[in-house]
């Protein structure tokens, strides 16, 4: 009878534990996925969908592994900061990240071109293999520690091209006098062969071409430089961009917003910035040769930058290299390391891509 008595409770005492049970179990549910809204800001322009949509790309992938609950909204160069500001205000806190490359920051640590690429360093797969697997993430989480942020790769372009030109580039010294909006170390490079380096944001590259603020301007890859008009004001489009072979974009990361995230969204964060990644080169890869022809079929003209060039840019970057490397201590590590990478891997490269690449390129007409 005490059994059956027991039996009979047991549909209240069961209900009674259930939401016992949800009281406890919904709370501590709700605190491992909390709903989070952030906000980031791009170093590039929305009408860029391949860069802007990089940023837009890695929001959209964070909110669905998170069904909605983290939710990253994305702004444009103005919007919040100026393009060349959007390190400063992830470290400051004005926004919980910022998507950037990090070499438009070496006027506050060299070391951190290596991020992004330096001059002759390497193509988008081994900058990205250096980055995950030669030691280049430790050396860049050193030097972004510096600014209460924390950076992982997210976006490549791929090798970028050389740039518009008024004038043909035929010799070292065709760039003593020039203007040249350029990023990062390259631009301290060229600085050695005569160049005037300009550091200008994206979106203000085109009237500053029209109207000869500037002699000429490098900034993505045709896909990109066809949407921004820069065949309308100049002729000459050069390859390839020796100083960004394989630039990468990174999300920097409020240091003390990123500690107060749960573990799993950290982990979220980084693979959507993995799957942004691939999604922006492929697009490159898809859009570049369309686009590159179209220019040349309006008037574009394509060259190629001559080995004289090529051979005294290579001379120049490798001493200021070394100089810069005598003043810092981590950037001497992180040149150290890069070209010991380099050096090992592109002599697999060259057995086996380079290889299959030239035969494919010699063949490619071929039915």
């Amino acid at each position: 009878m005490k059994r059956r008595d027991f039996l009979k409770g047991a549909p209240g005492a069961v209900a009674a534990g259930t939401v016992a049970a949800a009281g406890v179990a919904m709370p501590a549910i709700a605190q491992s996925s909390p709903a989070i809204k952030w906000r980031m800001t791009s170093s590039f322009p929305k009408p860029l969908d391949a860069l802007f949509g990089n940023a837009e790309m890695f929001a959209k992938f964070v909110g669905e592994a998170t069904d909605g609950q983290f939710q990253i909204q994305c702004f444009g160069p103005g919007e919040i900061v100026p393009a060349l500001q959007a390190l400063d205000a992830a470290q400051n806190g004005t926004v919980e990240c910022a998507h950037t490359p990090i070499y438009f920051y070496t006027g506050k640590e060299t070391a951190l071109a290596f991020g992004t690429g330096v001059p002759f360093s390497f193509n988008s797969r081994l900058q990205y293999a250096w980055l995950l697997n030669g030691g280049g993430n430790a050396l860049m989480d050193e030097a972004l520690a510096k600014f209460n942020v924390v950076g992982f790769p997210c976006g490549q372009s791929g090798t970028q091209m050389g740039g518009w030109f008024r004038k043909e580039i035929n010799t070292p010294d065709d760039w003593k006098g020039l203007k040249f909006r350029i990023g990062g170390l390259g631009g301290d490079v060229l600085a050695r062969l005569g160049v005037v380096p300009q550091q200008i944001a994206g979106g203000d590259i085109y009237p500053a071409l029209e109207r000869g603020t500037i002699d000429a301007a490098e900034f993505v890859s045709p896909y990109d430089d066809e949407k921004l008009g820069f065949a309308k004001v100049a002729k000459y489009y050069y390859a390839p961009g020796f100083w960004e072979g394989g630039a990468m974009l990174h999300m920097v990361v409020n240091r003390d917003k990123w500690n107060a995230l749960p573990k799993h969204y950290q982990a979220i964060m980084r693979q959507a910035a993995d799957a942004s990644t691939n999604w922006m080169l492929a697009k490159y890869d898809a859009f570049n040769g369309p686009a590159l022809k179209r220019l040349i079929g309006t008037g574009t003209e394509l060259r190629f930058f001559p080995n004289a060039v090529l051979d005294s840019a290579w001379n120049a970057a490798h001493e200021l290299y070394g100089e810069m490397a005598a003043k810092n201590p981590l950037f001497k590590k992180a040149l150290e390391s890069m070209i010991a990478f380099r050096t090992e891997n592109y002599l697999w490269w060259q057995v086996n891509e380079y290889a299959f690449d030239t035969l494919m390129i010699r063949n490619r007409t071929k039915v």
